[in-house]
């Protein structure tokens, strides 16, 4: 048996040295045999000199080294492309995602009938209430409009076989939503709940503003309810329109009112004219991600890594 441990790392140099420690330590307790691919986003710190001092100290540790910033999405994907193990793991180096796990994840997918084991939150705690509430939103929405099976709290810290590693590879989409593609390729999971841990060192990548978008990218690529309801709120509005219309007639006819307030009909003609452009920017949006998927842009670049018959670009 061997465990791949894909490791996606931007600045991280503070963290890197605790998370290996504490790693190695759990994976000697569990005696297989395993390879840690740490994955260097194009860090602009000594992340990937650190990266290189453990390789020095031990041949299992294998990097790669994007040629600038591309994501943890297209980080998470050079590492599924390039891991052969019979059990593949993605972990942050930030300890957020509890190495003393694994050993109980491995038990549970060698002895029960599972095909992955991922890892929830049961609470929050560190997060502020706001980030916090908008976080329980967003998966009650995603889980209502799309195919996707995505449980509140969800990391991406999770233990799988080589079926199901193969089946994501094969997702080759630019535009990567990695929790709404493990819930689409279905196999059976088993959720592992575990309290909430805050960063041993350095700061989170993610601010509001990018968790947020991050968001409305799994709804986009996810879901094509967005799109139903742009087309709703056009029909419903041309209904309104009709019925005003109708309205404005039978009032001339029977009561001789000349129509006025040209105040109202500024404030309807703006109230239109908005959702118009809302509905085109939720169109707009379904073409951007078309256009990206179209130009067939590689995922990532890699400018450097120490693992045989790599896959440079995909």
């Amino acid at each position: 048996m061997k465990v791949s441990i894909i490791v996606p790392c931007f600045n991280e140099q503070e963290s890197l040295p605790i998370f290996y420690e504490e790693v190695i330590r759990v994976l000697d307790s569990i005696h297989c045999e395993y390879e840690i691919l740490f994955v260097n986003d194009g860090s602009n710190d000594d992340t990937l000199a650190v990266i290189k001092e453990f390789t020095d100290r031990n041949r299992m540790i294998k990097y790669i080294s994007f040629s600038r910033n591309f994501g943890k999405e297209a980080a998470m994907y050079a590492g599924f492309c390039n891991v052969d193990g019979d059990y593949t793991v993605v972990m942050d180096a930030d300890m957020q995602d509890p190495p003393m796990l694994l050993s109980k994840m491995l038990r549970i997918l060698e002895e029960e009938d599972y095909d992955s084991v991922a890892t929830r939150r049961e609470n929050r705690t560190g997060e502020s209430m706001i980030r916090s509430q908008f976080a329980r939103i967003f998966y009650y929405i995603i889980n209502k409009i799309s195919d996707a099976d995505i449980v509140d709290g969800a990391r991406d810290f999770r233990l799988m076989k080589k079926s199901m590693v193969d089946a994501i590879v094969q997702m080759g989409e630019y535009n990567r939503f990695s929790k709404g593609i493990f819930g689409w390729v279905g196999f059976r999971t088993f959720w592992l709940p575990y309290e909430n841990q805050e960063r041993v060192a350095g700061e989170t990548k993610w601010s509001f503003w990018g968790l947020t978008k991050y968001a409305l990218d799994g709804i986009i690529n996810f879901s094509q309810v967005p799109l139903s309801f742009a087309s709703l709120f056009g029909v419903i509005m041309t209904m309104c329109s009709f019925l005003a219309v109708v309205f404005i007639i039978i009032r001339k006819l029977l009561f001789g009112d000349p129509v006025q307030g040209w105040t109202s009909l500024v404030c309807i003609i703006t109230f239109i004219g908005g959702i118009q452009l809302f509905c085109m920017g939720i169109m707009g949006q379904y073409i951007a991600k078309t256009y990206l998927e179209v130009k067939k842009r590689p995922h990532y670049i890699i400018s450097d890594s120490n693992k045989e018959d790599i896959k440079k670009v995909n």
